[in-house]
């Protein structure tokens, strides 16, 4: 699906009225009209509009989306005339926040990659793993994994993670593979802090916990997973805090089928509308860079 194309056609549709007058705004066949919103709403899983006979009217989620997509749309548009126009590059200064472990792997290089680029743009990236309030802070930009209470915020949804439970070959080796939580019990589990002393999983549509317990815990997750690495027991750690070693094969995953469903990760920022231009281009910049990375493993 053409995204932009089916949210500049969302947006037609719902300013003609019709599907019929919008597909001859737009200069194309109402099949293609019908089916554009049938993908969009699909890819969304929500519906958009409610059809009848005689008239369309939005949803409840459909106006909320109509009133972000015109938002992100006009931004586009916007950024796309000031690169068309030559005009100066952008300047001044970005303040950015992201996790403190996946704002080391993913985010921090995207802020040098887009200096680099820009180079009369200042950027300060702070690292902090609670949730910040941007406008009450001064932050431009953010990385928010989780949901999103804050409805004031626009968000770009751009991947997601989960929760797994991963060992060592040579500890599956010697302890056994597991084939339900509750067989952790009988091994070591490294806690990477007090609070994950539970482990939460899902069955059959239903979540519930196994106590774990093990004789190592810190209060970090680098020296957890290192542990886990060299074979000392098993580690629950969000996909991308162990993308690396479950690529090079120093770390398995176990229990798939028990993980809890996927957490988004979005890029948030205050009102497209009040956005400089640098804080445009570094959130197109940023989404791009982080596209597909935080999807794997899924």
């Amino acid at each position: 699906m053409d995204q932009l194309r089916a949210m500049r056609t969302f947006v037609q549709i719902a300013s003609d009225g019709s599907l019929t007058a919008a597909a001859r705004s737009l200069n194309c066949s109402l099949p293609a009209v019908v089916r554009l919103l049938a993908d969009l709403e699909s890819h969304l899983g929500v519906r958009l509009l409610n059809r009848t006979t005689r008239r369309l009217s939005l949803t409840a989620e459909g106006q909320h989306y109509l009133e972000q997509t015109r938002t992100i749309l006009s931004a586009i548009d916007e950024s796309e005339a000031v690169l068309r126009a030559g005009q100066i590059e952008p300047g001044g200064t970005l303040r950015i926040t992201a996790p403190v472990q996946f704002g080391q792997r993913f985010v921090a290089p995207a802020v040098t990659g887009f200096v680099r680029r820009y180079p009369a743009v200042k950027c300060q990236l702070e690292l902090n793993d609670r949730n910040v309030d941007l406008l009450q802070e001064g932050l431009d930009v953010g990385v928010r994994i989780g949901p999103l209470p804050d409805s004031t915020l626009v968000a770009r949804q751009v991947g997601h993670v989960r929760r797994m439970v991963v060992a060592a070959p040579v500890y599956l080796k010697h302890q056994g593979v597991p084939f339900h939580p509750r067989d952790l019990q009988q091994g070591k589990a490294v806690l990477a802090h007090r609070a994950m002393r539970s482990w939460r999983f899902r069955e059959k549509g239903k979540t519930f916990t196994v106590p774990v317990d093990g004789n190592l815990e810190f209060n970090q997750i680098a020296p957890a997973i290192e542990a886990c690495v060299a074979g000392m027991g098993f580690g629950m750690f969000l996909s991308y805090q162990v993308l690396e070693e479950l690529s090079s094969g120093t770390l398995v995953r176990v229990l798939d089928d028990f993980e809890l469903p996927v957490r988004p990760v979005n890029v948030i920022y205050p009102h497209a509308g009040l956005l400089p231009a640098r804080t445009r281009l570094f959130v197109d910049w940023l989404c791009h860079a982080l596209d597909g990375v935080t999807s794997m493993p899924g």
